[in-house]
């Protein structure tokens, strides 16, 4: 008697577990298949904190102060340094008398031939640059290969104004650089590669730039490929996390590719959810037979 006591009691687990399988082979086709559609639908929806940008433990803060500073974080300084194959702009004047003044002399069609790389900025223009070679030189005219890579735009304004001073007084030297560019891909709203001239552009920016993430991107794992002259590294962002902008990859390099992949919801929301109606009102017609079939 207690033996079988015991026996019952050590299948009341096992019986209690199976009581939600029992119950839901009772629930009528129609039913099951309704419910199959409501856990298909709620696992396709995308929770706020996977799409507010620059989160810090406030997504859900309902006392918020406005119209005062929260928090500050040290402004960041980044100056790119030429890199090779890097197409520069260099332009040369001074307070020379323009008689005797060589650089002034030099028209756009001299320095074409001498510096036969150009760059199309727009329909039917054309503006020539200064090809960086591979070892970070530059043909400069008169005075031949100076060397400007691993300096920024600065450093190599003042190194090239203090070579000029040997041929003119006072010379302002002014260096720009024509093919800045970056390029985003993926689940953005206008994928391409994006022509700049500003050289300090961080990556908010250049989402912006591209017309800003898609709705379903995943906005926590951006893939970052950036070159330079020690190769290519490739690193991951989160775009969710306000730390980001602690980064050291917060601006963007020349020639860096953004690529920005999508949720796991997307298959859902791009290829099902446009024939959603159609779907339901085909699955609630092949219930209703069935069910007519074998009542």
């Amino acid at each position: 008697m207690v033996s079988c006591g015991l026996s019952l009691i050590n299948r009341r687990p096992k019986q209690l577990h199976q009581i939600p399988f029992v119950l839901f082979k009772q629930v009528p086709a129609s039913s099951k298949a309704l419910l199959y559609l409501l856990l298909l639908f709620a696992a396709s929806c995308v929770q706020n904190r996977k799409v507010v940008l620059l989160q810090k433990n406030d997504l859900h803060t309902k006392d918020i102060v406005l119209d005062s500073v929260i928090r500050k974080y040290p402004a960041q300084t980044f100056d790119y340094k030429i890199q090779p194959n890097d197409l520069l702009y260099i332009d040369i004047k001074s307070l020379t008398n323009q008689e005797i003044d060589v650089f002034n002399k030099i028209t756009a069609g001299n320095a074409a031939m001498q510096n036969p790389m150009m760059m199309a900025q727009g329909p039917g223009s054309l503006i020539f640059g200064y090809l960086v070679d591979d070892a970070g030189f530059v043909d400069v005219i008169l005075e031949g290969k100076v060397k400007l890579g691993g300096k920024t735009i600065f450093e190599a304004e003042q190194h090239l104004s203090g070579i000029v001073k040997k041929y003119n007084d006072d010379p302002l030297v002014k260096i720009r650089l024509l093919n800045n560019r970056f390029t985003v891909l993926g689940e953005v709203n206008k994928e391409g590669t994006i022509q700049i001239s500003n050289n300090r552009i961080s990556l908010m920016e250049a989402i912006g730039l591209s017309g800003g993430f898609g709705e379903l991107a995943d906005r926590s794992k951006v893939k970052l490929i950036r070159q330079d002259a020690n190769g290519t590294s490739v690193q991951y962002l989160n775009f969710l996390d306000e730390n980001l902008m602690n980064s050291p990859y917060f601006y963007v390099n020349q020639n860096d590719v953004l690529v920005v992949p999508p949720l796991k919801q997307r298959p859902f929301r791009r290829y099902f959810g446009q024939n959603y109606s159609l779907f339901v009102t085909t699955i609630s017609t092949t219930v209703l037979i069935i069910t007519l079939l074998f009542r």
